[in-house]
């Protein structure tokens, strides 16, 4: 066992500086080619980041192990917002984009409902895949189009972290390709340990594939958002930290699932059990941002501590539920009544706050 957990914290180490080295040589070439800072960080940051759960996935596709590919996408999503927008809300209170709450945060919501139509069929299989990478693809396009109407103040932002510094020399080609190269190898490699391992670890420990998938793979997966989007948040730049957020959820279901729908042997099985759990905790984690992006655009301290809350939660309830534990009912009737009141709050004060608005807009004129 100690074997195991060893091969998987080095393939978590191993997917972590691959994802790294790729992101940087991909985006230093880019720069060099004359792509701007916004959409390199719009595209390749953001397919960058999300690379760990495109090789993971794959490889657990790749080898009829759906569990472990739909625990880790559905994990991260989860993850993505609930911990990592948690996180950053507490380190400083992240003011949102006009554009994020306008049409990220809606098409997060759309993608995350139409992949749940797509398997409830019990199923995630090649056309759906299609479907999903169709879907991703257009989104690029709007993206790109849209990053053209971004305000100067994101644009600076952007220019801050991504914009090229560097000399357009031979040698920095040929080490950025190399960087890209080496990057890809180590994913590969760091994918193949890190699921080998996590399977070991879910047959040890008397877990399933998609419980493991759900909290330690999707956490481990998802370690470069919560660096992006922290130190992000650090600098003040709170458009790339909840834009990092979104655009690996819009990313992970239509591009991670769509392409593991497409290569998985016969598709990939969803469990009655994922449909009416997991599944509907993505798309709940979806729709809360609506109401909490629309209030003050921001997420404060306070709802970043909520959103921490319902993380706790959830991770909680699968672990006793896994685990078969005695208290799990009372954590169940806790869940039960805590979630959908907080969550009602959130709307009646979503709904209280734009009326005010409006109010004070009609008064000025």
């Amino acid at each position: 066992m100690t074997s195991t957990i060893l091969f998987f914290i080095g393939g978590l180490a191993i997917l972590i500086l691959g994802a790294d080295l790729l992101v940087r040589g991909a985006s230093k070439l880019a720069a060099a080619a004359g792509i701007s800072p916004l959409v390199i960080g719009l595209t390749i940051v953001a397919i960058g980041t999300a690379s760990p759960e495109i090789a993971v996935s794959l490889q657990a596709a790749s080898l009829g192990q759906g569990s472990l590919t739909l625990g880790n996408v559905l994990g991260s999503n989860i993850f993505n917002i609930l911990f990592v927008l948690g996180v950053t809300a507490l380190v400083a209170p992240i003011v949102i984009a006009e554009q994020l709450i306008r049409y990220d945060a809606p098409i997060m919501v759309g993608v995350s409902v139409l992949t749940f139509l797509l398997v409830l069929d019990g199923k995630l299989g090649a056309l759906d895949g299609i479907i999903l990478i169709a879907g991703f693809l257009g989104y690029t396009v709007f993206a790109l189009r849209q990053s053209r109407r971004e305000s100067a103040k994101v644009h600076k932002e952007y220019a801050r972290e991504f914009a090229d510094t560097e000399k357009h020399t031979a040698w920095n080609t040929t080490k950025n390709i190399l960087f890209m190269v080496a990057g890809l190898g180590l994913l590969v490699l760091g994918a193949r340990w890190l699921v080998d391992s996590a399977t070991a670890m879910a047959k040890a420990a008397g877990i399933s594939e998609l419980v493991i998938g759900l909290t330690i793979v999707a956490v481990g997966t998802s370690l470069p958002e919560v660096a992006t989007s922290i130190i992000a948040a650090l600098k003040g730049e709170s458009d790339i930290a909840v834009g990092n957020a979104i655009g690996s959820n819009i990313f992970n279901l239509m591009g991670v699932l769509g392409l593991a729908g497409m290569l998985a042997p016969g598709g990939i099985s969803v469990s009655n059990r994922v449909l009416t759990l997991d599944f509907l905790v993505m798309v709940f984690v979806a729709l809360i941002c609506i109401p909490v992006f629309y209030v003050d655009d921001n997420v404060s301290r306070g709802e970043g501590a909520l959103f921490l809350s319902y993380y706790v939660l959830y991770t909680a309830y699968l672990l006793l539920d896994a685990s078969r534990s005695s208290v799990l009912p009372a954590v169940t009737l806790f869940i039960s009544f805590y979630v959908p009141l907080t969550f009602i709050g959130l709307v009646m004060f979503t709904v209280r706050a734009r009326r005010s608005k409006k109010q004070k807009r009609n008064v000025t004129t």
